[in-house]
């Protein structure tokens, strides 16, 4: 039975919603940053489909089934092979299959070595333990191990999913399917659908390659299955595929592979030698819930522990078999494939052989992340198992290695942790934004009648505008902690969620404490310059360390959504650009407030430099798409700053420069022998292909806008804002805005910028508005400070008030930094 959870379509936003946003930004600004990608377009129920397993026997589970309720599957399977049925002139040979057209690819060595991938569709860590599953016990102590994501097209992976993705090398789908087993192949002798060639004697042909070609090559991905196949084929290596998951994995372009066995019950000696690429599907852990079913609504069935830990140990035997029969020196892969359902999880990877000796974790440049691994890394690996050279369309990197003197039980507590953070991380992800942002609109409503009004007795009214500053501290510090929390490892406690709030919670209270606690509190300008500081500075070390405290974070992402794995999320991105924007206008106010406006002018370049440097670096924030924002941001600061008039033609002339310097990082980039997502979308450019990774991430930020007359009062929102920042004498109800930009001389700058930071990273960012959102959670609550400490002293320094002078001085009219 199929498992639940249909394949929703993608909605796309109007044309008029498309050039309302070029029109406001131009087409340089929509290039996207980097961030989660974008599920490809729906996938429903479709045809019919064939049935088998590893032993050949049970047919139940391939194909297309229904999802949302039990459907009887289809029974019209073709006959099994053995290996006995393999012509005479195939056996034990490197080479491809007689009668087929591979050239060998000219200035390259010959490819050697042997490499053997076995996919456990559905197999986790928590499935691994030494009396249970002995084998892969002993492969994770003695060899390479790590978390992997099978991300693909969609939230959650199905087995002929994570298949398809290793024949591509990239994000693969079945569209229009099931979530099932991968259907039987057609075998020699039976009828071959129009369209595809007939399958080689001995070998097998996927049912449905030609639509499913043209269906990845359509799509955002531009995904090429059989990439793998045809690369060993144009090289003159053939291809085993041993289980019908194992065809979809190794076929080459036209969806043959050159020698097919049923399953591992089947496989002989002479199979596990017989080619240098070999791919094993093993799906008795995927096969319980197939087992369980669904219910009448179409949900999961729940598979009961002991089923699983059954299906765990058959799965372990299958991959004992598969050991016991390689020849030595072979590279041999292990991989969970896919997901059991729609809920996604962190699955296996494990690898032994030569360059996985010895006992170590796995990662790749394509994380950059400790014990983390990728499903397209799978494709990368096996070619340099082989010496094959991999093509530019495949996107992942080779497996590397991390040598550990960790005990078997140890690595897989590591492993294991992982997917209990991102687990604990993606149920509460979504709605901490708005419950942060949620709870600061009611702190600011609170504010703003501390601020306007006048209470009883100046104690009562110091007390009140003294609270309000120290909760408006707190309310900043809380994006800053919300990273600084990956510190302690609260993914251990028994409650995840309650133990990382509090942690969040305990942290933004510290840094407002220490904020308010030196002589600098006395200051406007000082305690929120040190919050911003050190977000900034958090922000900035951990790209420049590995990026480990935006894994698992509220505000950053998580290995099982898959995203994005090191470098700067766009809400990362959107925190540390406005804490960058702040920081820099508030350093130059010291400066300038001496009189030396270029020296001021000076601090604004470092900072942009400093800022632009982090973020787009591809070794740092790999984040393109923040170049854009920031170039322009920063340029516009350094005008203010220095006094000079602001126009719109300059605007755009700084726009222009932020677009040449994101496709100056991206040349740079694509350089490289393995090129992040700035080096790809050159090549995209350069290949005629840029403008639809440019769609797909505008569709996403379109549809962050949702519903349209909500986005016009937005909209009205920020120009009306722009209105009040620029010239607040304009407005009766902005004392308190009035009264703080003349105590910092630099802070309408500060606050002019960070809104134009916020706006053009929502229209160069696929996250849309969140971008927005996470600069005004950390802007607004330290401006709320600042104009709280402005209000006191402005108290003070009446001639009847009692307590401290102010030491903050009140300029007899605004500077040209003012406006």
């Amino acid at each position: 039975m199929g498992l639940p959870g249909a394949r929703l379509p993608t909605p796309r936003p109007a044309l008029a919603a498309v050039l309302l946003v070029l029109a406001a930004t131009g087409l340089l600004l929509g290039l996207p940053a980097p961030s989660a990608q974008a599920a490809a377009p729906g996938q429903g129920p479709s045809a019919a489909s064939n049935a088998g397993s590893n032993a050949g026997s049970d047919t139940a589970g391939r194909g297309a089934l229904a999802l949302r309720a039990p459907s009887a599957p289809g029974h019209d399977a073709p006959a099994q092979t053995t290996s006995e049925q393999t012509a005479p002139g195939q056996a034990a040979s490197g080479q491809a299959a007689p009668g087929r057209d591979v050239p060998s690819v000219p200035g390259h060595d010959a490819p050697t070595g042997r490499v053997v991938l076995v996919g456990v569709d559905g197999l986790m860590w928590t499935d691994i333990t030494a009396s249970r599953t002995p084998t892969l016990w002993k492969l994770a102590g003695q060899g390479g191990a790590g978390a992997m994501t099978v991300r693909t097209t969609q939230p959650y992976t199905c087995p002929t999913d994570g298949w398809l993705t290793v024949s591509a090398g990239q994000r693969s789908r079945l569209k229009d399917a099931d979530c099932v087993l991968p259907s039987n192949p057609v075998l020699p002798g039976a009828p071959v659908p129009a369209g595809s060639p007939a399958p080689a004697q001995g070998g097998a042909l996927a049912p449905g390659w030609p639509r499913i070609v043209k269906d990845n090559s359509d799509s955002s991905y531009h995904a090429k299955p059989g990439l793998l196949g045809e690369t060993a084929h144009r090289n003159g290596l053939c291809t085993t595929a041993i289980g019908p998951g194992a065809v979809y994995g190794l076929a080459d372009r036209s969806g043959r592979v050159d020698h097919y066995v049923a399953g591992t019950d089947r496989a002989t000696q002479a199979d596990w030698s017989r080619c240098p690429l070999t791919a094993v599907e093993i799906d008795d852990v995927f096969r319980a819930y197939l087992t369980a079913g669904v219910d009448a609504k179409g949900v999961q069935v729940p598979v009961k522990p002991a089923d699983r830990a059954r299906a765990a140990s058959a799965a372990d035997r299958r991959v004992a078999q598969v050991l016991a029969g390689v020849p030595a020196g072979t590279t041999v892969l292990l991989a969970g494939m896919s997901d059991n359902g729609p809920k996604p999880h962190l699955r296996v990877a494990l690898a032994t052989g030569p360059g996985f000796s010895g006992s170590s974790y796995l990662y790749s440049d394509a994380t950059r992340q400790k014990a983390l691994v990728t499903l397209t890394d799978v494709t990368s690996t096996m070619m340099q198992a082989v010496r094959l050279t991999e093509p530019s369309d495949a996107v992942g990197s080779p497996f590397r290695t991390r040598p550990t003197g960790d005990k078997t039980a140890r690595k897989v507590e590591i492993l294991t942790d992982e997917e209990v953070a991102g687990q604990a991380i993606r149920r509460v992800q979504g709605g901490f934004l708005s419950t942060l942002a949620g709870v600061q609109l009611v702190v600011y409503v609170i504010a703003g009648l501390a601020l306007r009004r006048r209470w009883r007795g100046p104690s009562t009214r110091r007390r009140i505008l003294a609270g309000t500053r120290a909760v408006a501290l707190v309310g900043a510090s809380v994006p800053g902690a919300s990273f600084l929390a990956g510190v302690f490892p609260w993914w251990k406690a028994p409650h995840t969620t309650p133990v990382l709030v509090a942690t969040v919670l305990a942290i933004s209270v510290a840094m407002a404490a220490v904020v308010l606690a030196g002589p600098w509190r006395r200051t406007v300008v000082l305690p929120v310059l040190i919050v911003a500081g050190i977000t900034a500075a958090t922000l900035g070390l951990d790209v420049m360390t590995g990026s480990h405290l935006q894994m698992n974070s509220f505000l950053g992402y998580t290995a099982v959504v898959a995203g994005r794995f090191y470098g700067f999320g766009n809400q990362a991105f959107a925190l540390f650009a406005a804490a960058m924007v702040l920081s820099a206008a508030w350093l130059a106010g010291f400066p300038l407030r001496r009189g030396h406006r270029w020296w001021a002018v000076a601090v604004v370049a470092v900072v942009g430099l400093a800022a632009i440097a982090l973020d787009g670096g591809p070794m740092w924030g790999a984040d393109f798409g923040g170049v854009l924002a920031f170039v322009p941001t920063f340029a516009l600061l350094g005008l203010m700053v220095s006094g000079r008039r602001v126009s719109l033609v300059k605007l755009g002339l700084f726009c222009v420069a932020g677009a040449a310097a994101v496709l100056l990082l991206s040349f740079l980039n694509s350089r490289s022998s393995h090129p992040t997502h700035m080096g790809k979308f050159w090549n995209d450019l350069v290949g005629g292909h840029a403008w639809s990774v440019v769609s797909r991430k505008l569709d996403s930020m379109l549809g962050s806008l949702a519903f349209w007359p909500v986005t016009l009062l937005v909209a009205a929102g920020i120009v009306l804002l722009y209105l009040v920042l620029a010239r607040p004498s304009r407005f009766r109800w902005t004392t308190a805005l009035t009264s703080t930009y003349a105590r910092a001389e630099t802070m309408r700058p500060a606050l002019v910028c960070a809104l134009t930071v916020g706006v053009i990273g929502t229209l160069a960012n696929d996250s849309g508005v969140i971008i927005l959102m996470v600069v005004l959670v950390l802007t607004v609550p330290l401006f709320i400070a600042a104009a709280a400490r402005s209000l006191a002293l402005d108290d003070q320094d009446r001639p009847d008030a009692a307590g401290e002078p102010s030491t903050e001085p009140t300029p007899a009219k605004p500077s040209k930094a003012q406006g």
